[in-house]
């Protein structure tokens, strides 16, 4: 679990969950808070399942699985701005931290794909 706890992109997207978590705690549209949560908690989650796994493809399928999340809260949160379910220059803000996030870890991928290569 060291290795994990040093890893930047496991960090940056447990806070972003935290962050997504405290604001939307008063949310009263449940399925939305519901599904934003989910997506959010999903990154983190599959970055240090993929971590506790033997072998490099298995790492790279839950890597995978956490930046199609990433994508994934993308949306929600552009829908939740729009819908103003979030103040729209925080909600601009979270977006940009999951984008980033996304190419943190298409970035992972690519190594882990390269030490795959002959």
């Amino acid at each position: 679990m060291e290795a994990l706890e040093r890893l930047e992109v496991w960090k940056r997207s447990s806070r972003l969950c935290v962050d997504i978590y405290k604001n939307f705690d008063k949310c009263t549209h449940y399925g939305f808070k519901d599904q934003i949560s989910r997506a959010a908690l999903s990154i983190p989650s599959n970055i240090a399942e993929g971590y506790e796994r033997d072998f490099r493809k298995e790492r790279i399928r839950f890597l995978r699985i956490a930046k199609g999340s990433c994508g994934e809260l993308w949306t929600q949160l552009n829908i939740g701005i729009a819908a103003e379910f979030i103040e729209k220059a925080v909600g601009l803000a979270l977006a940009q931290e999951a984008a980033e996030l996304s190419k943190m870890l298409q970035g992972l991928i690519k190594y882990y794909q390269k030490a795959d290569s002959p």
